[in-house]
């Protein structure tokens, strides 16, 4: 009698062993998965940064130098997107 009482005991163990593991390596993966798009994030960020950065830069040189002309000039480029009555634009249309 006991000798089945103890394999019921042990089954029942292995059982729960055995799901606690399943629910733990599927917490894992859920786990990574959102590391790995949070790591994705951060890159993005890192990179918007730098380009940020580089535009500050850019622009305290225009300001050290004084050349207003050029800042104005600038801006109607970019944000307006003027451009001289000679100029010829090409705009590309692939996405890359």
């Amino acid at each position: 009698m006991t000798a089945k009482r103890k394999r019921k005991k042990s089954v029942i163990l292995r059982l729960l062993v055995l799901c606690v593991s399943v629910y733990m390596i599927v917490t894992l993966t859920g786990l990574f998965k959102t590391l790995d798009e949070s790591q994705s994030k951060l890159n993005k960020l890192q990179e918007k940064y730098r380009t940020e950065l580089a535009q500050v830069e850019e622009l305290k040189v225009l300001l050290e130098e004084g050349s207003q002309s050029a800042i104005v000039e600038k801006a109607a480029r970019e944000r307006l997107g003027y451009v001289y009555s000679d100029e010829e634009i090409y705009i590309d249309i692939s996405g890359n």
